[in-house]
């Protein structure tokens, strides 16, 4: 089998302005980045507004394992099996970050024949998007710091600045940072920090924002830090948001691009789901819906992070309702979670399989509080026995979710048909009762508590002094309306990610919270999880290259 760098290299490619003229799209309504990537022009994105809207299909999956599971590859591949069968579908997706592309985790476009391309191109630059993010996050940085060197007029306490700087990099030695140091002209000396920038709230705002008005004004709420006297300073009394919002204009504008079989593809924003709130722009979303019948979405990592912040903040915020939930899952990774070491996954084994499926089952119990039917699709391995299928099956269908095996890593949009057929099945048959989590009015320990126990499986919360004082302050200042944000680890329900399964008997630790109100939510950092990744022993930039063609090669 082919690498999917080179399997997407080889594609023959329509020009973006056939797979728009496909959507109706006319050539004025594009603004052209190339042969094959475009923007969606503001007043293409006015005139459909008033269109009825497509149907909403997220998909997620279970807690991720070295053994792969397959979301965006499902994804691509259930969007590829639409249009087989004829329908006018779209896939919603986020841009890659730079950093897991030449950290650990390789590329985000799909994988194998159900991939969105150019892929090499997606993966690194696109179209900018993210390095406007990161200019307008440390344009604001630097005017804060400005501002203090400049006379201070609005008494900011440089040791009560939150705001960071961001870079779209692994790179832990920028975690904590000292600046300011030399003469006096180069600023006061104080302790800063660094986000990678798919953990940036300017992304989570780009991504939240309706239209430009909502842009600026989510811009100009942005807490950046504390007066002496501990009142809010806010970008908009920087005189921020204009500078900020004329770099984000065409940031804002979703990105079309297309798949292997040439399925419309809107990729457009990138926040990850373990730090951040792991979602597409709604602006994407939400003139998918206007585009297509048929409108496949996907929420970063498993479900008890990517998909609980799907529901209750992005839907929540937008006014989405969904009507169905694709699960994925691999026979491989069900029997990781039953305790099996990634070298041993090949051979049959019931007695692990039984073991790990209770990771699946959790998932399952937790969308299904959402009131949104859930079809369960196993990722097809060579290796998968049809007594692990079938059990599979059956433990999906005793608790009232159809289930459909997918083969688009390796057919493409053929074979997601099945899958395509059963999510088809469930819309028509099973209707989505779409409800959030937790009300508004609850407190924020509430709400922490809530997610912890419900989505989780916690007995509790412990709170680490830090975390309670900053949670009584953002109360008292007004935020406890807001939904919660959890930074947590991807690879457990719980805060340890060496607790595979479903763990039992533990308590999630928050050790700090703090509020992103541009976004409009409270980001609340449990366990060990950092917004600033850092680079592997062996970083996947070792592998990466330009060949004598001028290719690039060993991205994925």
């Amino acid at each position: 089998m082919k690498s999917d760098i080179e399997i997407a290299q080889e594609a023959l490619l329509e020009p973006i302005t056939s797979v728009a003229a496909g959507l109706g799209i006319d050539m004025d309504d594009l603004e052209l980045y190339g042969k094959y990537k475009a923007k969606i022009s503001d007043e293409y994105m006015n005139r459909i507004s008033q269109n009825p809207d497509g149907k909403l299909i997220l998909v997620t999956a279970i807690n991720p394992t070295p053994a792969g599971e397959g979301k965006t590859t499902t994804s691509v591949g259930l969007g590829q099996a639409f249009g087989k069968l004829g329908k006018k579908a779209i896939i919603a997706l986020r841009e890659p970050s730079l950093g897991p592309c030449f950290g650990i985790k390789g590329g985000a476009a799909g994988g194998g024949y159900a991939q969105v391309v150019p892929m090499d191109e997606l993966n690194l630059h696109f179209t900018g998007d993210f390095h406007a993010i990161t200019s307008a996050n440390n344009l604001l940085a630097a005017l804060i710091d400005n501002h203090i060197q400049q006379g201070n007029e609005l008494g900011i306490d440089p040791r009560q600045i939150t705001w960071k700087r961001c870079l779209d990099m692994n790179d832990r030695v920028l975690r904590n940072v000292v600046v300011g140091l030399g003469a006096k002209a180069d600023g006061t000396v104080r302790e800063d920090h660094f986000v990678i920038t798919v953990a940036s709230e300017i992304m989570a705002v780009l991504c939240l924002a309706n239209d430009m008005a909502d842009l600026k004004e989510r811009l100009g709420r942005m807490v950046v830090g504390y007066t002496y006297g501990g009142e809010v300073v806010t970008a908009s009394q920087l005189q921020a948001v204009g500078a900020m919002a004329a770099l984000l204009k065409d940031a804002l504008k979703p990105n079309l691009i297309q798949t292997l079989e040439h399925t419309p593809a809107l990729v457009h924003g990138g926040p990850f789901a373990n730090i951040a709130h792991g979602c597409n722009s709604v602006r994407a979303t939400k003139a998918a819906l206007k585009m297509a019948d048929y409108v496949i979405t996907e929420a970063g990592f498993g479900a008890d992070l990517g998909a609980e912040k799907f529901f209750d903040i992005k839907c929540r915020m937008a006014d989405l309702k969904p009507d169905a939930v694709v699960l994925v899952a691999t026979i491989r990774a069900l029997k990781y979670n039953g305790g099996v070491p990634k070298t041993e996954l090949v051979p049959e084994n019931m007695e692990a399989l039984k073991a790990g499926i209770v990771n699946l089952e959790k998932h399952i119990e937790n969308l299904q509080k959402y009131g949104v039917p859930v079809v369960v699709t196993l990722n097809s391995f060579v290796t998968d026995t049809e007594n692990e299928i079938a059990f599979v099956k059956q433990f999906c269908e005793d608790r009232n979710c159809d289930f459909a095996m997918s083969e688009v890593w390796e057919k493409g949009g053929e074979g997601g048909i099945a899958l395509a057929e059963k999510v088809l099945n469930t819309l028509e048959n099973k209707k989505s009762n779409f409800k959030v989590l937790y009300d508004d009015t609850l407190s924020i320990r509430e709400k922490i508590e809530t997610i912890a126990k419900e989505i989780y499986g916690a007995d509790g919360v412990a709170f680490q002094s830090a975390a309670a004082k900053q949670m009584e302050k953002l109360e008292s200042l007004g935020f406890g309306n807001l939904p919660i944000c959890m930074a947590k680890t991807q690879y457990s329900l719980s805060d340890d990610p060496d607790k595979l399964g479903r763990p039992e008997n533990f308590n999630i630790s928050v050790r700090e919270m703090y509020v992103s109100a541009g976004a409009g939510f409270i980001v609340v950092l449990t366990g060990a999880v950092m917004t600033m990744p850092g680079l592997p022993k062996k970083p996947a930039a070792y592998n990466v290259d330009v060949d004598e063609n001028n290719k690039i090669v060993g991205l994925f």
